[in-house]
């Protein structure tokens, strides 16, 4: 994160305040200030959306427009740090819990607590440092103000440098949430006024890259291009956890179960078959009515092992009282499944939209091997109390139009996949 990129938390706070209260006086005396600091940083803060937030008038201060959407974004910034602040005070027995919505004035330094996460993905202090273009006592004296104020030791060190406490795991979730809740701020704004703008960051899970994915960037781009698009190919359990932590802001790909505890919710859009696969040239593919007893003997590029597809694989033989064949090759990386399908006679179970145009173009060839109850739904996850910012809601919207497109995959050469699932 670049730190000329985020609103200043103190200025938004005072912002806040001054909303709620409809006056600069009233929230001046809630937060021991000068009523001139308080104006001061209201302004500051206009003056770097770019937009007036309050209409003055002689009964109050009202938010205007874009002062609205501000403040909707604040509630879930503040949300944040306010849990943040109160579970510092509950592990710190010789201290009085803070009143409920008092936020600490060492949590109000967006550049601290940028600090704070970039040492913690960095684990050292000078590249810290060298990030930000200050010197390692600053990023050091930074620390200490946060380790003073929530009484928590966050870092220890290891022979691998800098690492977290489990408290400072914690405190690390939090200000990762919030921090990425104030960079949709700006974007927020611009939507209001039909400007779709920032950055939407997809956690691309194998089934989702093929087609939805860049079928839903190429609609989104040309609509709005000013929204950046990143994507994130990480395992799942990494993605869910940068899901968790507001680092991306949806997963596309194979659904997994609901589960409330999660904290996620599922958006179902397509289903798709396992089928499997061969180079074009492979003795077996004009062969009709094979079962999977015909390929124990075959050579097998298998989903990773503990994968819900490994599962779904040896399933299949499992089914028809045969022992699952050990893979010669286990990946979920399409750039190895296509290189070692068209260079040997190795044969793949997959579902058949990961691999659509090398199939399309006839490299590859489905075949006539019935599998049974391989169905995987595909959609969006996102976290379920979510809100997510305008480039992302856009790229949704977007994958989902482009959900319709791709559903089936199995259309023209492929057509028989369908019969074959169905079987």
């Amino acid at each position: 994160m670049n730190p000329v990129d985020l609103l200043n938390l103190a200025h938004l706070h005072a912002f806040r305040l001054v909303a709620e209260t409809g006056s600069a006086t009233r929230a001046a005396a809630s937060l021991y200030r000068a009523q001139s600091a308080v104006t001061r940083s209201v302004q500051e803060l206009e003056t770097a959306l770019g937009e007036p937030l309050f209409e003055r008038r002689a009964s109050g201060m009202l938010p205007t427009a874009a002062g609205r959407v501000a403040l909707d974004r604040c509630a879930r910034i503040f949300i944040e740090l306010e849990t943040l602040a109160q579970w510092c005070k509950s592990r710190q027995t010789h201290r009085r819990a803070l009143p409920e919505g008092t936020l600490p004035p060492w949590l109000l330094n967006t550049r601290r607590l940028q600090l704070f996460v970039a040492l913690a993905r960095h684990r050292h202090m000078p590249s810290t440092a060298g990030a930000f273009g200050i010197s390692q006592p600053a990023v050091s004296s930074a620390m200490r103000v946060l380790e003073s104020g929530s009484g928590i030791t966050l870092f220890h060190r290891s022979p691998l440098g800098l690492q977290l406490t489990p408290e400072g795991e914690i405190f690390l979730l939090h200000v990762r949430r919030a921090l990425n809740e104030l960079r949709h701020v700006p974007d927020d704004i611009a939507a209001l006024h039909g400007s779709i703008q920032g950055t939407a960051t997809v956690g691309a899970l194998p089934l989702g890259r093929t087609l939805m994915l860049p079928g839903a960037i190429a609609r989104m781009s040309a609509l709005h291009p000013g929204v950046r698009v990143v994507t994130d190919e990480s395992a799942y359990d990494v993605l869910v956890a940068r899901l968790h932590a507001g680092d991306i802001d949806f997963m596309l790909g194979a659904l997994r179960e609901d589960d409330a505890a999660s904290g996620l919710a599922n958006e179902r859009l397509v289903a798709e078959d396992m089928v499997v696969l061969a180079r074009s040239g492979h003795p077996l593919v004009r062969q009709k009515g094979m079962s999977l007893s015909d390929l124990r003997d075959a050579q097998w590029i298998a989903p990773r092992m503990h994968s819900p597809a490994h599962a779904l694989f040896e399933a299949q033989f499992r089914r028809l009282k045969l022992k699952p064949p050990m893979p010669s090759v286990e990946t979920a990386d399409l750039a190895v499944i296509r290189g070692v399908l068209m260079g040997t006679d190795m044969v793949a179970a997959v579902c058949a939209q990961q691999l659509h145009y090398e199939i399309a173009s006839g490299q590859l060839a489905v075949l006539d091997v019935p599998l049974s109850s391989t169905r995987r739904e595909i959609g969006l996850t996102l976290r379920a109390d979510s809100a997510p910012s305008p480039a992302a809601r856009a790229l949704i919207d977007a994958i989902r139009l482009a959900a319709t497109d791709a559903q089936p995959s199995t259309r023209g050469a492929e057509g028989r996949i369908g019969k074959l699932a169905a079987r």
